[in-house]
């Protein structure tokens, strides 16, 4: 079968210097010609402020590859990549200087794809520099990253000024974790197995867990960190997001237009947190010295570039519910942290127990069937259910089993896909449905917002945690008190 492959293009990356550049986007760009999927007319122009030449461009480029990708190197296809550079420099708040695009750019033939890998900040100054240079069409993109924002007020800010210069369809918010690989297939799972689509409500679900964990601390970042902390920083965008692609009706299609248009139903269901249930439905900590892997690590305000005494957290869990008929009752434990035992991100859909045990001598309470969807590491689906013990001495013995269809294995694909290189060949080929539109993401900053707010009030410092562990005891009694535990 033939490859589909982009439309040509001009992907013009402000940033291309920068971390996110080096250890995302090139080896993600890499990894899409290695693919056969840019199209041969498809030109990588990499923007930033020092003085460079294409050559030398090429040369750090090919430095960071070599840093970050696990792969080696095919000089085949490093000269196919390399020679579709071109670099500019451009100070991005000075409009004349983007005048430059102007012999670079091919509106006529390529598309112009620009990637904000920059601080939102500059948005705007960059959005200005490309309408005095006039090289703003009709199909032109603009690919912005995360955070958009800090809080709702900021939010709108920076979306009006883009929204100046480019039209919604014109505008791709990526939240990366919307393109990978387990994420995506929870439509699938959803939508596609009548196993699953008719018990997918309050009449059978119990709850869902959703736990993104991160083993690193702040990693030299403690400055903008400190600015967000962890509900800004994962729960705004990535929990949010798979919540909604959980709890979503199914869309009339399986466009851009139907599936934002269900999570945004989702995300203006959310019950709100206020001070009034904040103590009960939130938890908020901050890691202390602890051991990780077998070694010592300090606390998140012994990091050497702490620089003052901070009550930002680094972990937090929330109990959240949605107001509407297919979830009434059923609540949605979140959950994320820096400094946890091992990296992990998953969802757990917990099944409700069946309502009289005919084992009751293998068990004396059924536990309940799981279906657990883990999206990194080791991308797969487990389902955890009773079977019998095989053999006859000793009557009809139960045991706990996993099912489990790892994706590596199942599908005997090479290499799974990092996200990024799904969400830069969707930009390029002009689909939204895997980025969040402006309604998504102001909706979710009020949401936030209504907790920080709580949390303000309340004046209460984060609970302690030492590094290498599941987070606060409070956390383990946010589900205790609702007779439930998370899933480890």
């Amino acid at each position: 079968m033939e490859k589909k492959t982009s439309k040509p293009c001009d992907f013009v990356m402000f940033g291309a210097l920068g971390d996110l550049a080096r250890r995302k986007l090139m080896p993600s760009l890499y990894h899409l010609e290695r693919s056969g999927l840019l199209d041969p007319k498809t030109r990588i122009i990499g923007i930033a402020r020092r003085d460079e030449t294409t050559e030398s461009f090429g040369e750090k480029i090919l430095e960071a590859l070599k840093k970050f990708m696990k792969w080696d190197i095919e000089p085949e296809i490093w000269d196919r990549l390399s020679g579709r550079f071109v670099y500019l420099k451009i100070n991005m708040d000075q409009p004349r200087d983007y005048d430059r695009l102007n012999d670079i750019l091919d509106p006529e033939n390529r598309v112009a794809v620009n990637y904000f890998a920059v601080p939102p900040a500059i948005y705007g100054d960059i959005c200005r520099g490309l309408h005095s240079a006039g090289v703003i069409n009709d199909e032109a993109r603009v690919v912005l990253e995360k955070p958009i924002g800090r809080d709702y007020a900021s939010s709108v800010e920076i979306n009006q000024t883009v929204a100046e210069f480019f039209r919604e369809d014109q505008i791709y918010r990526i939240d990366h974790y919307l393109g990978k690989e387990t994420v995506q297939n929870l439509l699938a799972i959803r939508f596609a197995n009548s196993i699953f689509t008719t018990n997918w409500d309050h009449n059978t679900i119990d709850h869902v867990q959703i736990t993104v964990a991160e083993e690193v601390g702040i990693e030299g970042r403690w400055g903008y960190f400190d600015k967000s902390g962890q509900l800004r920083d994962m729960v705004q965008n990535h929990l949010l997001q798979i919540l909604t692609l959980i709890a979503m009706e199914p869309p009339v299609k399986l466009d851009a237009d139907n599936i934002r248009s269900e999570k945004l139903k989702v995300l203006k269901a959310l019950k709100p947190i206020t001070i009034d249930n904040a103590d009960i439905r939130t938890v908020r900590g901050q890691y202390t010295a602890g051991f990780l892997k077998g070694g010592p690590v300090p606390g998140y305000n012994q990091e050497d570039d702490a620089h003052h005494e901070s009550t930002t957290e680094t972990f937090v869990a929330l109990r959240v519910d949605i107001d509407n008929w297919r979830w009434a009752d059923v609540p949605f434990y979140l959950r994320t942290a820096k400094r946890m035992p091992t990296k992990l991100s998953e969802v757990v859909i917990v099944f409700k127990q069946l309502p009289h045990n005919i084992f009751s001598k293998s068990y004396k309470r059924l536990p309940p069937n799981k279906l657990i969807i883990r999206l990194q590491p080791h991308e797969g689906i487990e389902i955890m259910m009773l079977n019998k013990v095989p053999g006859i001495a000793e009557g009809v013995k139960l045991q706990q089993t996993m099912l489990d269809l790892s994706f590596s294995e199942v599908f005997k694909v090479e290499r799974i896909p990092d996200a990024y290189e799904r969400l830069l060949l969707e930009a390029m080929r002009g689909n939204q449905a895997l980025f969040v539109s402006r309604e998504e993401v102001e909706a979710a900053w009020k949401w936030i917002d209504s907790i920080q707010d709580a949390w303000a009030q309340m004046n209460e410092p984060p609970k302690p945690y030492p590094a290498g562990t599941w987070g606060p005891v409070a956390a383990v009694t946010l589900l205790a008190k609702d007779g439930r535990e998370w899933e480890e």
